[in-house]
């Protein structure tokens, strides 16, 4: 999916200006125009603001057009990958600008919510919940393997001091899509809503940011409970 190459500019009563233009002040008439840069540091802020309002749109559109079967799951789930790696860069490069993404939308009245749900999440939908789902005997033995693994994977990974957000994240994006494979877990499953709840905190930090002491030690306790909790599920269903 292409991002719309649009210009970042102010319109002013149905009028289009250039993306380097709005009304002055210094003449009566709203048709008339100016800069909104002067040099290119400027110019580069306002390209890189238009990039990061354009990609926001396009994940509206995006998720829409999943919500309405418009597109497959195996269409949206790269396409919507690739859109949120790209919000991430793109907001990096407007952080002097763009401290709260709420904030932002509002300014400039972007009325995207499915987009600022995706992005607050920071996973595809299809990661977020379950699918449909293979109920083969031998593919659900190996759904629950990848499962455990994946569990014991993020917990030792955190007892070994795993701190960075782009060393953890990654780790309860696999866990997510790995336990909604997992057909015969309740849909209530609260280990879900747990690992949900702690991709949309790590979410809204930077890469390099690291979890406190006191997180880890939140996390490790929640991820430890969600693998306990995994096991009594499937001892139930036996």
């Amino acid at each position: 999916m292409q991002i719309p190459q649009t210009g970042f500019s102010f319109l002013t009563y149905g009028s289009t200006p250039p993306r380097n233009e709005m009304p002055t002040e210094h003449n009566s008439s709203l048709d008339e125009e100016v800069r909104l840069y002067t040099n290119n540091k400027d110019r580069e802020k306002y390209e890189n603001l238009a990039d990061l309002y354009a990609i926001i749109v396009t994940m509206e559109h995006l998720e829409k057009a999943y919500i309405r079967d418009s597109i497959t799951a195996a269409e949206y789930t790269p396409a919507c990958a690739k859109l949120i790696a790209q919000y991430k860069t793109a907001l990096n490069l407007v952080s002097d600008s763009v401290s709260d993404v709420e904030k932002f939308m509002n300014d400039y009245k972007l009325e995207c919510p499915a987009a600022f749900n995706r992005i607050k999440i920071g996973v595809p939908a299809t990661i977020e919940h379950s699918g449909p789902t293979d109920h083969d005997s031998s593919k659900s033995a190996k759904y629950v393997a990848e499962t455990v693994q994946h569990f014991i994977t993020s917990m030792d990974a955190l007892k070994l001091k795993y701190k960075a957000v782009d060393d953890i994240h990654p780790m309860l994006s696999e866990l997510m899509q790995s336990l909604n494979k997992v057909s015969s877990l309740p849909a209530d499953f609260e280990g879900k809503a747990k690992i949900r709840n702690w991709l949309i905190t790590l979410n809204s930090m930077k890469a390099v940011d690291e979890l406190n002491d006191e997180q880890v030690r939140q996390l490790l306790f929640d991820l430890e409970n969600s693998h306990n909790a995994f096991y009594r599920s499937l001892s139930d269903k036996n």
